[in-house]
C-alpha cells in the first residue's frame, strides 16, 4: 500500500498494490498494522456496498453528525467515480474547502475520509460499484447532507446536471450549516 496525506490534514490517498499474473490478481485492501503506522487505526463496525446504474449520478454529500460522525474507507471495486470530501470541522484552517479524487477498478486507489467531512461521489461510467467501511453505527436521526451544487462550496463537478435522489436535491447549503448546525 502507497498511503499518502492529501491537502485537507487527515484525508488520505490509498493506492493498492496488486500482484498479477495469469490468472488475474491478488492484493491487500486493509492491513491493521500498516494503517496503525499511519495514525489511521479505527474500529470499523459496518462496510456498505453502493451499486450506481448510470454514469453522471451523484450520490451526497453525506455526513451523520456527533455522536455519530464516522470515519469512511471508500473504494470504488467496479467502474469509475469522482470522489468528493467537504471539510465541516469548524475549527480547521481548511473549513469549507473541498478534494476530489477519482476512485476506480482500474486504479486501485482508496480515500481514508477520518470524521467531520461531508462524502459524496460521482459516477463516471454506467455500472458503478463503491465499497466502503464506516467506524459508527448509522443513525437516520443524526444524518445530514449538504447540497451538490452549493455556490459557496464550488465543487467542480463533471456534470452539471445529475442524476439525484430526491434526498439529495434537498439537501442543506454549506451557510445553513454555518448557521444551524
Amino acid at each position: 500500500m502507497i498511503i499518502k496525506e492529501l491537502k485537507l490534514k487527515g484525508v488520505y490517498e490509498i493506492t493498492l498494490v496488486a500482484n498479477i499474473d495469469h490468472r488475474g490478481f491478488f492484493m491487500r485492501t486493509y492491513d491493521r498494522e500498516t494503517f496503525r503506522s499511519y495514525g489511521l487505526d479505527c474500529d470499523w463496525l459496518q462496510e456498505n456496498h453502493s451499486h450506481t446504474k448510470l454514469k453522471g449520478t451523484i450520490r451526497g454529500l453525506h455526513f451523520q453528525v456527533s455522536p455519530f460522525s464516522e470515519t469512511k474507507l471508500v473504494r470504488c471495486i467496479r467502474g469509475k467515480i469522482f470522489d468528493v470530501v467537504v471539510d465541516i470541522r469548524r475549527d480547521s484552517n481548511s473549513f469549507g474547502e473541498w478534494i476530489g479524487i477519482e476512485l476506480s477498478e482500474e486504479n486501485k486507489k482508496m480515500l481514508f475520509i477520518p470524521r467531520g467531512f461531508a462524502h459524496g461521489f460521482c459516477t463516471l461510467t454506467d455500472l458503478s460499484e463503491v465499497m466502503y467501511k464506516v467506524d459508527n453505527i448509522y443513525s437516520p436521526g443524526h444524518e445530514r447532507g449538504l447540497l451538490w451544487n452549493d455556490p459557496d462550496i464550488a465543487i467542480e463537478w463533471p456534470v452539471t446536471n445529475p442524476i439525484l435522489s430526491a434526498k439529495d436535491q434537498k439537501n442543506m447549503t454549506f451557510k445553513s450549516l454555518i448557521e444551524h448546525g
